[in-house]
């Protein structure tokens, strides 16, 4: 199975508009990897996507993806979901339209059932902009997920966290976890036993934080996010052979050097970067 991080960053862009920090600074003279899209993620291999970032337009054409047949949901954020207009990008032809001619190739859209009813809540005067894609353009197809589903010959379990998903792809005896956001607590599952990787967001990285900020130890973020001792306990107790940290904050206030440096401190930990790949 082949990855591709599209999107590595967190909920604010990176560089964030307007800021002036030396971070972001970096971001907008350097570009990538020091610069994040909106989390996302690519299984080259069934062109899938997941989350739908704001910015996810430009993350497809920076990777060069050249073909998406399905998405996966994780969960209603917005830094999750309101790039969602990408598939008009890619399946709305208002020329053939004009000629009667409707999608002929919609896009399976993949969520738990308590994810597409939140996602299907996203929506204007008009009505849902689902309902609209799916009934009256036919450029997706939804379909309601409980438990997994195959796609060719890899599967994907989709496992409630919250009002999350944790989605696991399996291809024979090779594992991946991909759990992006608000998956603390984490679930238990025997599934996640001797995984391959790992891809997990929403943590905290170091102690000092932008702007020599330091995060109190009863701050209200400890209870939503995880830190990296609780990341080091998640690898252990499930023999995970690699994790990547993703949705990289720019409130964390380091640079892709930076996370470099962080990297030689942790054992089998890396940090996800826009166009990491791997296969396993």
């Amino acid at each position: 199975m082949k990855f591709i991080i599209l999107g590595s960053g967190g909920c604010t862009a990176l560089p964030r508009p307007l800021c002036k920090c030396k971070i972001c600074k970096e971001a907008r003279e350097k570009g990538k990897p020091y610069s994040r899209f909106g989390c996302s993620l690519f299984l080259d291999d069934l062109k899938l996507l997941v989350d739908t970032p704001e910015d996810i337009v430009h993350a497809l054409n920076y990777a060069n993806i050249q073909q998406v047949n399905s998405v996966l949901f994780s969960h209603i954020d917005p830094d999750h979901t309101l790039g969602m207009r990408v598939f008009e990008h890619m399946r709305l032809d208002w020329l053939q339209i004009s000629e009667g001619k409707e999608c002929s190739n919609p896009i399976d859209v993949f969520a738990m059932d308590h994810v597409m009813s939140d996602v299907n809540s996203i929506s204007s005067k008009f009505g849902s902009y689902l309902d609209y894609y799916e009934n009256i353009r036919n450029i997706i197809k939804r379909k309601v997920v409980s438990n997994f589903v195959y796609l060719d010959d890899i599967k994907i379990t989709f496992i409630k966290a919250n009002l999350a998903t944790v989605f696991v792809f399996e291809q024979g005896e090779r594992r991946v976890i991909y759990a992006p956001c608000d998956v603390k607590p984490f679930p238990n599952n025997d599934i996640f036993k001797g995984a391959d990787i790992m891809i997990i967001g929403n943590t905290i990285i170091g102690e000092i934080l932008k702007d020599g900020f330091i995060l109190k130890e009863n701050s209200s973020l400890r209870d939503e996010l995880f830190s990296m001792n609780e990341i080091e306990q998640l690898r252990n107790e499930y023999g995970i052979k690699k994790v990547i940290i993703t949705h990289i904050e720019e409130d964390w206030g380091k640079s892709y050097d930076d996370y470099l440096g962080l990297q030689k401190q942790y054992k089998d930990i890396a940090f996800a970067y826009d166009g990491m790949t791997f296969e396993v």
